[in-house]
């Protein structure tokens, strides 16, 4: 006689009082143009990493992490005064490339805009201690900065 599946009968589980788990991430969505052409942005957030993933045309096909460790002595002050310009990131972030990235280019565009999101993540909370995994797909190997600029109003959206 074969084992009965416990999984078999499963209106058996709504009369079972377990409360639902609560999810672990967080999770924070928008869409804008970046550059002409349609971007989604979405922002997990979970306990050891915040991920963020930046879509054109449904695609991902770059992957990178950014180390982000709070503001300390061994980096003094890194966090940009208000006389520098905005779009510089902090200089001791170094994107890693995970996945992903064609060719050089796109690599470094990528790298760019890994450190840029893990500097905005940063200067909105400098206690922020968890790594930056960014996943890009977008359709032009370069951004000029009009949409290097729209790309990071897109993901403030989600901060």
């Amino acid at each position: 006689m074969p084992a009965a599946n416990p999984l078999a009968d499963l209106s058996q589980l709504e009369n079972l009082n377990v409360p639902a788990p609560s999810y672990p991430c967080k999770t924070k969505q928008a869409s804008a143009t970046v550059a002409g052409v349609p971007t989604d942005v979405v922002i997990n957030g979970f306990s050891d990493k915040i991920m963020v993933m930046v879509s054109q045309a449904g695609r991902l096909g770059m992957w990178l992490q950014v180390p982000l460790n709070p503001t300390s002595p061994a980096h003094g002050n890194t966090l940009p005064s208000a006389d520098d310009d905005d779009l510089l990131p902090l200089t001791h972030l170094t994107p890693q490339p995970l996945l992903g990235a064609a060719n050089s280019v796109r690599q470094t565009t990528g790298q760019l805009l890994a450190a840029q999101i893990a500097s905005t993540i940063s200067a909105r909370n400098p206690d922020e201690g968890r790594s930056i995994l960014v996943g890009l797909g977008l359709e032009k190997e370069e951004l000029m900065r009009e949409g290097f600029v729209d790309l990071l109003e897109a993901v403030g959206k989600c901060l």
